[in-house]
C-alpha cells in the first residue's frame, strides 16, 4: 500500500517514522520546499510543488497512490483544498491530520481575528510587537509603519514587509524560560500568532500571559468539507491501518 503524506509539519515527520517501519507499506512523504534545510521524514521524499489540483491528481495516479494523508500546517490552506480536489479526481480516501488549536486560560488576555490583515489592522501603533506568523505572511504588515516588529521565522524573509523590523532567525520547539527573557530583552508590548496550536511553540503563549502582554491570535481556517479529521499521529495511523486491512481481505 502506497500512502503519500502531504507534509513539514512535526506530525507528518512522526507520522512517517511511525509508518515506514511498516511491512507492506510504502510511505512518501511531500515537502513544499519553501524551507532551505528541512528536517527530512523517513522514507521516500519528494520537494517541490504539484502543479494544482490536477498536477497532485497525476502524481496520485502515475505514482499509485492508495491513500493520502494531509499533514500540512492548520494555516496551509491552498494546497489542503488541492488535496481534496485532486483525491477526488483520482479518487483515493483522504485524512486530515490537524493538532487541537490553542485554548485560553484564566488570565490571558487573546483577541482573536480572522485574517493576518486583521491582525495587522490590530497592532498598528501598539509599540513593540513580536510577530509570530511566518516569514510567508508578512506582506500584511508591510503597511504598518507606527509600529516596531520583531519577527521570528526559520529562514530571512523577503520584502514586502515591515518597514521597522529586527528579524530572529530560530526555529522550535522553545522553552518558556527562553520567552520570558525574550519578551523582556526587547520589550514587547503585544504578541501575535497564528493558532497552529504546536507544543514547541506554546510557551511564548504562557510567556505572555506571564508579563500581562495581549495576544493577537489569528483563526485557524476551516478544512475542505467531507474530509475526516484525525487529531494525533496515533489516530492517522489507525486510519490507514484500517485502510490497509480493508484492501487485503478485499
Amino acid at each position: 500500500m502506497h500512502v503519500l503524506v502531504l507534509g513539514g509539519t512535526t506530525e507528518a515527520r512522526e507520522l512517517a517514522g511511525a509508518l515506514h517501519p511498516l511491512p507492506g507499506l510504502r510511505v512518501t512523504s511531500s515537502l513544499a520546499g519553501r524551507v532551505a534545510a528541512p528536517r527530512l521524514p523517513a522514507g521516500e521524499v519528494r520537494i517541490g510543488g504539484f502543479g494544482g489540483p490536477e498536477g497532485m491528481a497525476r502524481w496520485i495516479r502515475e505514482s499509485a497512490v492508495d491513500a493520502v494523508i494531509d499533514a500540512t500546517h492548520p494555516f496551509a490552506e491552498t494546497i489542503s483544498f488541492n488535496a481534496a480536489e485532486a483525491a477526488a479526481t483520482a479518487h483515493v480516501p483522504l485524512l486530515a491530520l490537524r493538532r487541537p488549536g490553542w485554548v485560553p486560560g484564566a488570565g490571558d488576555d487573546w483577541r482573536e481575528v480572522g485574517s493576518l490583515a486583521e491582525a495587522a489592522r490590530a497592532v498598528a501603533g501598539a509599540g513593540r510587537v513580536f510577530l509570530t506568523t511566518g516569514r510567508m505572511g508578512l506582506a500584511a504588515f508591510a503597511g504598518v509603519d507606527d509600529a516596531h516588529f520583531l519577527v521570528r521565522s526559520v529562514d530571512a524573509p523577503e520584502p514586502p514587509f515591515p518597514p521597522h523590523m529586527e528579524v530572529l532567525l530560530d526555529r522550535g520547539p522553545f522553552t518558556l524560560e527562553g520567552e520570558r527573557k525574550l519578551l523582556a530583552r526587547h520589550r514587547i508590548d503585544v504578541l501575535v500568532t497564528k493558532d497552529s496550536g504546536a507544543a514547541a511553540t506554546a510557551p511564548k503563549l504562557a510567556a505572555a500571559r506571564e508579563a500581562g502582554i495581549p495576544v493577537v491570535v489569528v483563526r485557524r481556517p476551516p478544512t475542505p468539507d467531507g474530509v475526516p479529521v484525525a487529531a494525533s499521529v496515533a489516530e492517522a495511523a489507525d486510519w490507514l491501518q484500517t485502510r490497509s486491512a480493508g484492501a487485503v481481505s478485499g
